[in-house]
């Protein structure tokens, strides 16, 4: 683009100080800025100096000076170079640092709890970078402000510290330098390694993290930050080789390569204004992003380096793993690894050491042994009368006291007839009320109470059912006429009623098919919490052991009774138990196949028009593998779907029978494809509502034709046995008294 960049190389010697390296450069920097500010030699940029005190004499000037040309360091980490005019730093400065543990020790998550104090140590000699980060956590005043820290000045300290003792206020560690100085402070420890301590080491400029995965048995316990892992280079510390490479030389590498592009980004926009610059404006290097060979750079509004750091630990593998990332610009801290293998277990050790029982400790322990005591008698005593009321509680026995029966009259006393024809078994029912609440109290068959070990556990497991679609069971009581259970009551009596009940129940406006689906979901919702319970099965399920309540809700009843109600083969039984006689979980699905039948139908319990007789139907389910009617040829689609349901439930393979959980699945999805449609809950309920009505007005008008039709043969009659001269005059006032002989003979006659 027309212009040339000339690189000038000055730098100043500092081996002939008594204290050589940085300490000795304080005017150095000064000087030689004079120097070539005097000589008109200063160009548009310098790059320099690393060391903090010979940047900070410069910047503390630049004013006196006139000097307005950007400086580029790859150093000056100290917080006195914060904040200058000029001044851009390629490497994170000291303050940078400080904020990270400021906000990492205030970081709780799922593996980090918060951090409140900690042990920094100080290295009696140290690298340009440690010397400046420790010092920021040491005399910046932030750190201090928000965290509680004790300094420690020599190996010794630490180890001092890292011994068993009570003046422990920390168990973390703060240091700067490279796992060998790590190595050199725990000194051979064992207590040093202990998964009781954690060690933050501060090792920016080091990629052995990423370049060598194998990590040290004394790094298990020492989580490291470092730069992240974007280096397009291998670092190479030996000066002496022509390969040496470190990041202070990449950072003036890229620094240098910027430059270049920011003068070329100017020239492409002004020429003139290249050739007229002294210097270039410092706010071309603020803000601002750029991609060199040590990766990505991002320079704040100060000129300040911002990284995103790693944390990085050693697995219980010795392998290095990045934990969490912390970004300088924003102050966050991300979770990498959600499950790390680290010495700690499952979470980052507590701040604090535990330092022993604390008073309230031993208050909390005097009370827990005053509860065992106090325990330990009342036992004592509860063991005295253990037999008897264990037996009560067992099975929950009810106070007489607490039942009120209902009077005795046809509504109330109820004989449940088990549908086998061949023993006519009764099963006795009565109604009472109990704690507010109509129940049903069913007659067992122990009467005096009696119960054996087996019917002890099918009672105890009977109360822990507590389900929406099975009947509860309160518990047992005697009356001078017997042992009683009671159960839950339904009002509208068992399915088998309300769906022979085609007047109170119509077909086509009150038990339509959602309603239909509803009650086979209402059956299958209950099962399937009864096979997973300790129950498992029940062995008689038929649509006399559904009832229905006040809500039109279906509840499950006559469970987990095997001890008192004796198994009967009948139609709802499946083939496999016909044959022998035996309970299980797929036979009940069979059951609920045939009660779905009988739902969709609202016909006779396996209803089938080639065979009515109930003894030839048993014979032939056993032997030819009989079923009730379904129409497939005229199903709708979602009929369809529901059939092929009902069809796989009573397969006679019962391994082919699926489980009531899929037939539970199967029916919601029905449902829900149902209340999918673009009919809403309330346009449901209205037109249930005027179905409901018109079927109402329809029931009137028969009721009332049926009415006329028998008021005219009342007249009929009438007319056939009275006299001509009694019906014809409507006053029975102006009969005459003569009739009333012949009248009588009449109605001798007809008697």
């Amino acid at each position: 683009v027309g212009f040339n960049l000339t690189a000038t190389f000055e730098g100043f010697n500092t081996t002939v100080y008594k204290q050589k390296g940085c300490s000795s450069t304080v005017c150095e920097g000064v000087e030689k800025i004079d120097k070539l500010m005097g000589s008109d030699e200063l160009g548009c940029a310098v790059l320099g100096p690393t060391c903090t005190l010979a940047t900070f004499s410069i910047v503390d000037l630049e004013k006196g000076l006139g000097l307005s040309t950007p400086i580029m360091s790859a150093g000056s980490f100290g917080p006195s170079c914060d904040y200058t005019l000029n001044l851009q730093r390629l490497l994170p400065p000291a303050r940078k640092i400080s904020d990270f543990f400021i906000h990492f020790w205030k970081e709780k998550n799922t593996i980090k709890p918060e951090w409140k104090t900690a042990y920094v140590y100080k290295k009696p000699s140290n690298t340009e970078d440690c010397y400046w980060y420790m010092s920021a956590l040491d005399a910046d005043g932030k750190f201090a402000t928000n965290i509680s820290r004790t300094l420690l000045w020599k190996p010794e300290d630490v180890r001092d510290i890292l011994s068993p003792q009570k003046n422990r206020t920390s168990n973390l560690f703060i240091m700067c330098g490279s796992p060998t100085d790590l190595l050199e402070v725990k000194n051979g420890s064992k207590s040093a390694d202990s998964s009781e301590f954690l060690f933050v080491l501060i090792d920016l400029y080091n990629d052995v993290y990423y370049t060598n995965m194998s990590s040290l048995q004394e790094m298990k316990n020492v989580l490291v930050l470092t730069m992240p892992n974007s280096r397009k280079y291998t670092i190479n510390s030996d000066l002496t080789d022509n390969n040496t490479m470190n990041d202070y030389m990449a950072a003036y590498h890229d620094s240098v390569l910027h430059i270049g592009q920011v003068m070329r980004e100017i020239a492409a926009k002004n020429q003139t204004e290249i050739q007229q610059m002294d210097f270039v404006n410092v706010n071309y290097f603020r803000n601002t992003s750029f991609n060199g060979t040590a990766g990505d750079y991002k320079l704040d509004v100060h000129g300040d380096r911002d990284a995103n750091l790693s944390v990085i630990y050693t697995t219980t593998g010795n392998e290095y793993k990045v934990l969490f990332t912390f970004d300088t610009e924003y102050n966050q801290t991300k979770l990498v690894d959600k499950a790390p293998s680290f010495i700690w277990g499952k979470r980052l050790p507590e701040y604090k050491p535990d330092t022993g029982p604390a008073l309230q400790d031993v208050i909390v322990g005097v009370l827990a042994v005053t509860v065992v005591v106090v325990a330990t008698i009342a036992f004592i005593f509860y063991r005295q009368n253990r037999k008897d009321r264990l037996l009560r509680k067992r099975w929950s026995h009810i106070n007489p006291d607490l039942i009120s029966l209902l009077e005795d009259s046809e509504l109330n006393v109820i004989s449940l007839k088990i549908e086998d024809e061949r023993e006519k078994v009764k099963f006795k029912v009565r109604r009472a009320l109990y704690d507010k609440k109509i129940v049903n109290l069913k007659e067992l068959k122990n009467s005096d109470g009696n119960f054996n070990k087996t019917q002890r556990i099918e009672l105890n497991a009977l109360l822990h059912i507590d389900y929406y679609n099975l009947t509860k069971f309160y518990g047992t009581v005697k009356f001078d006429e017997g042992v009683f259970g009671v159960f839950e009551y339904g009002e509208r009596g068992c399915l088998r009623h309300v769906l022979n009940d085609k007047v109170s129940y119509p077909e086509e406006t009150f038990m339509d098919w959602e309603f239909k689906i509803s009650v086979m979901y209402d059956i299958a919702k209950g099962m399937s919490y009864l096979h997973a319970s300790s129950i498992q099965v029940h062995g008689r399920l038929k649509s006399t052991n559904c009832v229905v309540d006040n809500r039109m809700v279906v509840k499950i009843t006559d469970f987990g009774c095997n001890a008192f109600l004796s198994s009967s083969k009948d139609l709802w039984t499946a083939p496999e138990h016909l044959r022998n006689q035996d309970t299980s979980q797929k036979g009940d699905v069979y059951s609920f196949a045939i009660i779905s039948q009988e739902i969709i139908l609202r016909k006779s319990t396996f209803y089938t028009q080639s065979c009515c007789d109930r003894s030839e139907k048993l014979s032939r389910v056993m032997t030819s593998c009989l079923r009730p009617d379904l129409n497939f040829e005229t199903a709708s689609e979602k009929e369809l779907e529901v059939y092929m349901m009902i069809r796989s439930c009573w397969d006679e393979d019962p391994e082919k029978r699926p489980d009531f959980k899929k037939v539970e699945n199967c029916l919601g999805k029905a449902i829900s494809k149902i209340h999918n449609q673009d009919e809403s809950y309330m346009d449901n309920m209205i037109r249930r509502l005027q179905m409901y009505s018109r079927n109402l007005e329809h029931l009137v008008e028969e009721r009332t034709a049926l009415y006329k039709a028998e008021r005219d043969r009342a007249d009929c009659l009438n007319f056939m046995l009275l006299p001509g001269s009694v019906h014809k005059n409507p006053n029975p006032e102006h009969i005459a008294v003569s009739l009333l002989n012949m009248k009588s003979e009449m109605f001798c006659e007809v008697v």
